[in-house]
């Protein structure tokens, strides 16, 4: 239950009431009305903006309007009072029975508490990591692979039907350039003495698929020219390296659901047909496009291009769609490959780029438009770069890849619980720092250890109530019954509030994209549920287990017990196992 929509549902009711009674006009548009946590919690549970949406429309005083909610809200079930603040604010408070109701919703649903109908099934494609297949994952695909994924499972947790997509780029300039590097490797295999030149791929990685062709082709290609491997080894890499892209996302616990390939795209006509359809529409034209703004690239020269109209659907500039060869950019390919998307069922579209993409968004963006008819939405986010560093001193590349960090590497260092961890808790859009040796020790200033600890404390003490109670006393069926009215500190209510919030804090992070919310929430639960155990330290009728009174003792435990499936439910959606107890 997300109880902020239940009282916004109630609000429009009692709207509703009023508009039947005269006191309000009949057509009043209610889709602004917000009811929400005020920022102050002094202020109240709930706070609506419904008197102040209405007041224009309706030609009443805010504050008028207000005065006839609060009369019908004090009646609303769960509200012990209602407050009008400021301009016409409606602020609500709840009851403790309404509290201690919540918290049974969340023993009743256990992990699952928080799954939300939100998304209807409707159908959503995430496509996210999509690295060229030219070598492992670096540590800076970790970040776009575990937003994405934990997108993912978040739009799953609201309701929605979520496809997850990678994007194999196997039709581009780098694909022969990886097949001329492990040509090289070949030779090596078979006994040459090599040099890898500027501008192909070094790593070792290459080594073995250099020797797993020369095992299955023998010497046949060795004085042969280009043309005639060139095809061969472009297949035989692509599919190597693509086993091992799909070995390192796994060992981070990132599985896709459907890969698709550009060259499948090219080859099918998919690029065609695309550029087909824009140009029955009057969408393409033979233009020359204005010079760069700023300084003018040495290279560039004005010239007639097939050109896509951009700027009719928002863009910038309109868009090249053919190189001065005849071949498509990668613009036209990935004009086709969305095109497909949406051809496949998915309206919405929501694409996990690297930052160093940035300048591509508004001409995808308007290609959609363009090709869906209005109809399709891409929504694209920006990952930025992950410095990686141990003990604040940049770590050096790994011999393995020759120019990066592998995620491999990372994730056998740490695990893959904390990698996925660390990874949600910045914005995506802002820089992330990720140091060895603060993601792995045991303090407040780790958040993977500190909401771990919440987790395993639970734990902690409920086979401590066993021992002092015994599990005759402290049982499933106990718990589940136990008297939580017994349950009226304020720490303990603010606490459960928290709990509370979990519901609204899925529909939001989902609707907003924002899977990082999920990270800030679990910190905060985190925190108060320790706040509230170093309380019991010094004031001894605030800790969960007291011998002489096992009501008590069993609503407590129900408490905790309720923040640990709280906190499996957000870990989960992390993909991030919880833990019983530390190590």
């Amino acid at each position: 239950m997300n109880l902020f929509t239940h009282y916004r549902e109630a609000i429009t009711g009692l709207i509703d009431e009023l508009i039947k009674a005269g006191d309000l006009p009949a057509g009043l548009d209610a889709s602004r009305i917000t009811v929400e946590p005020p920022r102050d919690p002094s202020h109240g549970d709930i706070t609506t903006n419904a008197a102040m949406v209405l007041s224009k429309p309706a030609q009443k005083n805010p504050r008028e309007i207000a005065a006839l909610l609060a009369a019908k809200a004090e009646k609303l079930d769960g509200v012990q009072a209602v407050e009008i603040a400021g301009p016409g604010f409606l602020n609500m408070r709840l009851s403790d029975d309404f509290w201690h109701a919540r918290l049974r919703d969340v023993l009743d649903a256990g992990v699952a508490y928080g799954d939300s109908a939100l998304g209807a099934a409707a159908k959503v494609n995430v496509e996210y990591v999509s690295a060229n297949p030219t070598g492992p994952m670096h540590v800076g695909h970790a970040r776009g692979a575990v937003f994405g994924d934990v997108l993912a499972a978040l739009l799953e947790k609201a309701g929605f039907d979520v496809t997850r997509e990678y994007y194999i780029n196997d039709a581009g300039a780098q694909v022969k350039v990886l097949a001329r590097s492990v040509h090289l490797r070949y030779l090596e295999a078979l006994g040459q003495d090599i040099t890898i030149p500027e501008g192909l791929y070094p790593g070792d990685y290459l080594v073995d698929v250099g020797k797993a062709l020369a095992k299955s082709e023998g010497d046949k290609w060795k004085d042969a020219p280009e043309s005639d491997w060139i095809d061969l080894f472009k297949d035989f890499t692509i599919a190597a390296m693509m086993e091992l892209v799909k070995a390192d996302l796994l060992a981070l616990g990132v599985k896709h659901d459907v890969f698709s390939s550009e060259r499948d795209l090219v080859e099918n006509g998919k690029v065609d047909e695309a550029l087909d359809f824009l140009k029955d529409n009057g969408l393409l034209y033979q233009g020359v496009l204005e010079p760069p703004k700023g300084k003018l690239p040495d290279d560039w020269e004005a010239r007639e291009q097939l050109l896509f109209k951009a700027t009719a659907f928002g863009d910038d500039v309109d868009r090249p769609v053919q190189k001065s060869d005849g071949t498509w950019t990668y613009f036209a390919a990935d004009m086709a490959y969305h095109l497909d998307k949406y051809r496949r069922g998915f309206a919405e579209m929501i694409d996990v780029w690297g930052a160093d993409h940035g300048g591509y968004v508004k001409r995808m963006q308007s290609a959609i438009k363009a090709l869906t008819d209005n109809k399709g939405t891409l929504d694209v986010k920006l990952c930025q770069m992950v410095s990686l560093l141990d003990n604040g001193v940049p770590v050096k590349m790994s011999k393995r890849s020759g120019t990066f960090v592998t995620l491999r590497d990372v994730v056998d260092k740490v695990g893959k619980d904390v990698v996925r961890f660390i990874m949600l808790t910045r914005k995506n859009d802002a820089g992330l720092e990720f140091d060895f040796a603060k993601v792995t020790e045991q303090s407040r200033d780790n958040p993977v250890f500190y909401v771990q600890y919440a987790h395993a404390r639970v734990n902690s003490v409920m086979r401590m109530a066993v021992e002092e109670l015994s599990a005759d006393v402290v049982n499933d069926d106990a718990i589940h019954g136990a008297s939580l009215e017994r349950l009226d500190d304020a720490a303990e209510l603010s606490l459960i509030k928290l709990l509370a919030q979990w519901p609204r804090m899925v529909e939001s992070a989902a609707t907003a994209h924002e899977p990082h919310r999920v990270a800030f929430y679990l910190g905060d639960l985190a925190a108060e549920f320790h706040a509230l155990w170093n309380k019991g330290k010094d004031n001894k009728g605030l800790r969960f287990i007291i011998a002489d009174d096992v009501d008590l003792t069993l609503a407590r435990l129900a408490m905790i017990r309720a923040v640990a499936n709280v906190i499996a439910s957000g870990l989960q959606v992390f993909g991030v196992t919880p833990v019983k107890e530390m190590r």
